[in-house]
């Protein structure tokens, strides 16, 4: 008996099981390398938010050793030439100015790390699924 002769010359266009077949091994891997960016991404934004609270952290720890330390000696040395309250009264608003600056320069660094979405894993699946669609070639 002979066997039949088999053509191992690759057809025109693969077919539908075939490019199905390709498609449900690949989606996995493409989904797994998606994420793994948009975990990197996110890790990045979350450093940056941490670098803006504990900027906001820092404004508020000067807050309060201004507050303990130079109200009692600036205090103490207008009331050499005004009264007491009215002394207190300048000096504590100059320490919160400054406080507000300092809390104005962290919400800065916080809102540099928003939106917390990883928009590069977004626009890559967005991509794919473009491509996956026949939208790109």
């Amino acid at each position: 008996m002979t066997e039949p002769h088999v053509s191992h010359t690759p057809g025109p266009d693969p077919t539908l099981g075939a490019l199905v077949n390709q498609l449900t091994t690949q989606v996995p891997d493409l989904i797994r390398s998606e994420i793994r960016l948009a975990q990197a991404e996110v890790a990045e934004k979350g450093k940056r938010a941490g670098i803006g609270i504990g900027m906001f952290s820092a404004a508020g720890l000067l807050a309060f050793f201004g507050l303990a330390t130079t109200i009692t000696t600036v205090v103490l040395a207008l009331s050499l030439v005004m009264d007491g309250w009215l002394a207190a009264l300048i000096v504590a608003v100059v320490l919160f100015a400054g406080a507000g600056v300092l809390a104005l320069m962290g919400k800065s660094k916080v809102e540099e790390a928003q939106p917390p979405v990883p928009e590069k894993a977004v626009a890559g699946v967005k991509e794919d699924i473009a491509t996956v669609k026949g939208q790109r070639g």
